[in-house]
């Protein structure tokens, strides 16, 4: 495999909710969707293993998002990775490395969606993690600004994330 090429793909019927402050699913004209709040950060969480062919770089994650309603502005994401490799990963607690992020701008159509794009370099940014291992990808809206600028006040719908070798 070569750089740029798809690793993982998740929809949010994939969504394995946390305990609290979770993204909460939607439709859009029958597509689901993961609201995200625009006042309060809210996370969605998805399970995979990097594929065997992925070649050692870094990572990109691709946020598919779309607005409610908003047609102007700025919306923050942010995106963790937590590598659950065997033998060592206690599972009672959740181990996230640090998250990345970036932001996103509405269409200026109400619906059409947005790719917001999160580099990861390889190494802590990615927990370190490596071919064939499991992972967890936690996904972010810091709807408070609290890492960066987010003045949308409308949910924001994530409808699909892509992970590409880097």
């Amino acid at each position: 495999m070569a750089s740029g090429d798809t690793l993982n793909v998740f929809t949010p019927l994939q969504n394995e909710p946390p305990a609290s402050i979770y993204a909460t699913l939607d439709v859009r004209n029958l597509h689901p969707v993961l609201d995200f709040d625009g006042s309060a950060d809210e996370e969605a969480v998805f399970t995979s293993i990097l594929p065997r062919h992925y070649a050692g770089g870094g990572l990109t994650v691709y946020l598919h998002v779309a607005f409610s309603s908003a047609t102007s502005g700025n919306a923050y994401w942010q995106a963790a990775f937590e590598r659950m490799d065997d033998g060592t990963l206690d599972t009672d607690a959740d181990s996230f490395a640090a998250f990345q992020g970036a932001a996103g701008n509405p269409n200026g159509t109400s619906g059409i969606m947005t790719l917001v794009t999160i580099p990861f370099t390889s190494g802590a940014q990615m927990d370190s993690l490596t071919v064939g291992e499991m992972f967890r990808l936690k996904v972010r809206r810091d709807a408070d600004g609290s890492a960066g600028t987010d003045d949308v006040t409308t949910d924001a719908e994530l409808v699909a994330v892509e992970i590409k070798e880097t």
